[in-house]
């Protein structure tokens, strides 16, 4: 199986199903926003998943699309009988440096961690939260509007490393 950066109406679809999975119990409840919060957490380490042009969470958000364009396509063309495999406009983080690299695989570890400590209904929520990140990030849309997050880490990430090298301490 090869990752793709390319999503398909298909694709699109399985992750609308599960961001609607999971806002309507948030919108039919009290619309808290802490009803939202596993969710969100997936969806920031997916942001910074993304923003990583390659390994191991590069990986991961390449063949999240994969996975999405599979699993739409029939749920497409079981529900309506029609194929959804026309593609979308691509999109993509870039621009990622080292040491926003260290600040992306911190932040991403951070939400494994609270995916370990969570309750099984939102671990559900963060892998949905992920899913739908990564996919939508696939997107000329959703990645353009999230266009300064490789910025943004890469500030943070330099400020770590300044704050670990002693400058401007004393």
């Amino acid at each position: 199986m090869t990752g793709t950066t390319t999503l398909t109406l298909g694709g699109l679809l399985a992750a609308l199903l599960v961001l609607v999975a999971n806002l309507y119990p948030w919108w039919t409840g009290g619309r808290e926003m802490k009803q939202l919060a596993m969710f969100g957490k997936g969806f920031a380490a997916a942001a910074c998943a993304a923003a990583c042009p390659g390994g191991i969470l590069g990986w991961t958000h390449t063949h999240a699309g994969t996975v999405a364009n599979g699993a739409g396509e029939r749920a497409s063309t079981a529900g309506a009988g029609t194929s959804s495999g026309n593609g979308l406009s691509t999109g993509q983080l870039v621009g990622l440096s080292a040491t926003g690299a260290v600040v992306a695989i911190l932040a991403v570890f951070l939400v494994g961690l609270a995916y370990k400590a969570a309750g099984k209904k939102d671990k559900r929520r963060i892998l949905g939260g992920a899913f739908v990140g990564s996919v939508l990030l696939l997107t000329a849309g959703v990645a353009g509007a999230l266009k300064w997050l490789p910025a943004a880490l890469n500030g943070a990430g330099d400020s770590v490393v300044a704050a670990f090298q002693g400058a401007g301490v004393l």
